[in-house]
């Protein structure tokens, strides 16, 4: 199983705070390659609709040097995880968690706002420090 991210108990209290139950911590999916662990799922109880709606979150804290390394990163195992939820859970919307820092600051290049346009990541931005869920971008 790998190594969770240091932001990753910040994010789970985020989304609990949110309303959000996790469900899943890690999030396991298989494929033939082997096994895939995403870092949580969680669902919610709409209450004007009385359905569920199911999310994985994959959780990155941009805090090494190379913020585009990260960023390759991410973006390879968010599209992997989605492929593979998509034939799993095809309930479950993927997210990737990322800093309010990184958001401000790396988020904000026009390259990486294309990429995210073009490949359809939604995001979770956090605060690491209050764990709270500052914005979820669709």
């Amino acid at each position: 199983m790998p190594a969770r991210d240091i932001f990753h108990d910040a994010v789970k209290h985020g989304l609990i705070a949110d309303g959000w139950k996790i469900t899943h911590d890690p999030l396991p999916v298989s494929f033939e390659l082997g096994d895939m662990y995403i870092d949580l799922g969680a669902e919610k109880l709409l209450a004007a609709q009385r359905d569920e709606e199911k999310i994985a979150v994959e959780i990155k804290s941009f805090v090494r040097t190379s913020a585009i390394y990260e960023f390759h990163t991410a973006l390879g195992q968010f599209i992997n995880y989605r492929l593979a939820l998509s034939e799993q859970e095809p309930e479950r919307t993927l997210y990737l968690a990322v800093p309010i820092d990184a958001y401000s600051s790396f988020f904000a290049i026009r390259l990486v706002q294309n990429i995210i346009r073009i490949h359809q990541l939604k995001l979770i931005v956090y605060n690491p420090e209050t764990e709270e869920i500052v914005e979820w971008i669709d």
